[in-house]
């Protein structure tokens, strides 16, 4: 038999949420009265991009770990590296799962932990996380679930033996009343698994008592994030449990900042790499309730070569009667494709007129003599990734970028991802290729002169400008191996 009753904190945690707002500091009341007017949201002129603060901005980033919140003793240094470079945009897990993290709640002297007591630790970490990415203007995708730590066991903290909800975990609630099993021995699946945590929500079982303390989380994390404009919302990670799970919380998130009198971006991230496919199709179906996408997934073993491009392709067509960003806070490494595949993929995300792309981190178990390392599953702020951040960020700076189109059929004599192309036609052009290539370019302006330069996106250094004629045979052809962009502009 469940009991249904619910803690003192967690009336606590709603009311806090309530009047977050008019109880913080008066700093966090300087951010709120800003909310409206700064916070990231879809661009007015053009919603395949954002803007914040006002201004049309590209979201482009790499870092070490996906819950940088919980690694606090260097994560000033690294966000001071990832601006540096150009990196204005981080992936953020509510996760527990590497050495050196901590847990949301307290735990006993025997370990047990008590989910009517949070950790105050936990929390510290991730408001000094919010701190410091307004203040450099990085904006979080934050991922509320951290579905991997609830599956089978596979790193050091990570999994469903260690997590505070796991009824032999806690002195809150025994499996009976919770509904929940002790053992989960399987891994997340692309279709629905048979986890009851994911199956509390009014649509699914209805599981009262667990739902409260779910809610109970949630709203502690809203309890910060709701005072902040530089937040993007998704509500798991590349998940593959039933839709109604995801439709429950977006709605509850969205119902909270209502409450709080503001306004937040919501999407969830389905697990499956087919993006084509009908779980996928629930998220772009509804616009209202998921005013952004995230398809990270097109980042793996369905995204390669010309395929990746088209499938980004296929989404904003698809979405045109109701644009939004198209978010890639995952780009694989050399697991799904070889590192540079890795690194083009960075560039047919922009040429696609997708809103954001992050080099995906290098490994979720390793300390930190790691965090600028790269390996099969991202190149994280590695060297290379830091190149073609700053390289990439170089060209969106020069560049007109949500007022381009992506335009591969104006360029000829070219072969299966050989080059890609954005244009303004008759005004301005921008062609990346993944290694040496040669296109023609059909410029429509035959009257005006045009200047033109590259840049190699492992140097990070614009070329020598040069000048052609429309008239003329525009003919572009790489300088050298690897990865480059050529910039061709109205001549001043």
């Amino acid at each position: 038999m469940i009991k249904y009753h619910i803690s003192s904190l967690i009336i606590l945690t709603i009311i806090l949420t309530f009047f977050a707002a008019a109880c913080d500091t008066n700093r966090q009341d300087d951010i709120s009265q800003t909310q409206l007017e700064d916070r990231i949201k879809p661009l007015a002129e053009n919603p395949y991009y954002w803007q914040y603060k006002g201004e049309p901005v590209w979201l482009i980033g790499g870092s070490w770990q996906d819950n940088l919140f919980n690694h606090p003793t260097l994560l000033e240094e690294h966000l001071d590296v990832m601006t540096s470079v150009g990196a204005n945009y981080v992936r953020n897990v509510m996760s527990h799962r590497n050495v050196g993290n901590v847990f949301a709640f307290e735990q006993n002297e025997e370990g047990l932990f008590d989910l009517d007591r949070w950790n105050d630790e936990y929390w510290e970490r991730f408001e000094n996380f919010l701190e410091l990415t307004y203040d450099r203007d990085i904006i979080v995708q934050l991922e509320i679930w951290a579905t991997w730590d609830l599956y089978e066991d596979h790193q050091s903290l990570g999994g469903w033996t260690y997590h505070p909800y796991n009824p032999e975990n806690n002195i809150t609630y025994s499996p009976e009343e919770s509904g929940l099993p002790t053992v989960i021995d399987y891994p997340p699946q692309t279709n629905p698994t048979d986890h009851p945590f994911f199956r509390t929500v009014p649509d699914l079982e209805d599981n009262e008592l667990l739902l409260e303390y779910q809610k109970a989380y949630v709203d502690k994390i809203l309890s910060y994030t709701l005072n902040y404009p530089h937040i993007l919302y998704t509500m798991n990670n590349e998940t593959g449990e039933q839709v109604e799970w995801g439709d429950f919380w977006a709605d509850h998130v969205r119902s909270r900042a209502e409450e709080a009198g503001t306004v937040v971006e919501i999407t969830d991230m389905r697990r499956n790499e087919n993006i084509r496919s009908e779980d996928h199709a629930h998220i772009l179906d509804q616009p209202e309730r998921y005013t952004f996408l995230d398809i990270s997934q097109n980042n793996a073993w369905s995204g390669i070569g010309e395929q990746h491009y088209d499938n980004i392709l296929y989404i904003r067509d698809l979405i045109s009667a109701h644009p939004r960003p198209i978010n890639n806070n995952k780009n694989y490494g050399a697991a799904r494709g070889g590192e540079e595949e890795s690194v083009t993929r960075m560039g047919r995300i922009l040429f696609g007129g997708a809103a954001s792309a992050r080099f995906h981190r290098p490994h979720p178990y390793e300390d930190p003599e790691y965090m600028y390392e790269k390996s099969d599953f991202g190149l994280g702020l590695s060297p290379r990734a830091q190149n073609i951040i700053q390289s990439l960020s170089l060209v969106v700076n020069e560049i007109p970028l949500v007022r381009m189109e992506p335009m591969k059929d104006l360029l000829f004599d070219r072969e299966e991802n050989e080059a890609y192309l954005l244009a303004i036609p008759g005004e301005q052009y921008a062609i990346y290729f993944p290694d040496r290539g040669s296109v023609g370019l059909a410029i429509e302006n035959e009257a005006t002169e045009f200047e033109y330069r590259w840049i190699n996106l492992d140097q990070s250094e614009w070329g020598e400008s040069s000048t052609l004629t429309a008239g003329d045979d525009a003919l572009f052809t790489t300088p050298a191996d690897g990865h480059w962009v050529v910039l061709i502009k109205e001549a001043n």
